[in-house]
């Protein structure tokens, strides 16, 4: 059976036990300023590897850029 997720408005294929940090790992997200939401809940970078990510959970990560 798969199961899915909404990461950035879009299906990703989702794993019993994946955490944030795993998610950034398999799309290679490294950006040293990022903003995640899981169900527009804000996570803090502190706890990416703690945050475990349901099936169905709607996935947010925004990288912030800076300009002048």
């Amino acid at each position: 059976m798969i199961f899915i997720i909404k990461l950035n408005n879009r299906d990703f294929q989702w794993e019993e036990g994946m955490t944030v940090e795993d998610i950034m790992k398999i799309k290679k997200f490294s950006y040293s300023r990022i903003i995640v939401k899981v169900n527009d809940k804000h996570i803090e970078q502190e706890d990416y590897a703690k945050t475990v990510v349901n099936d169905g959970d709607d996935v947010k990560m925004i990288h912030l850029l800076a300009g002048g």
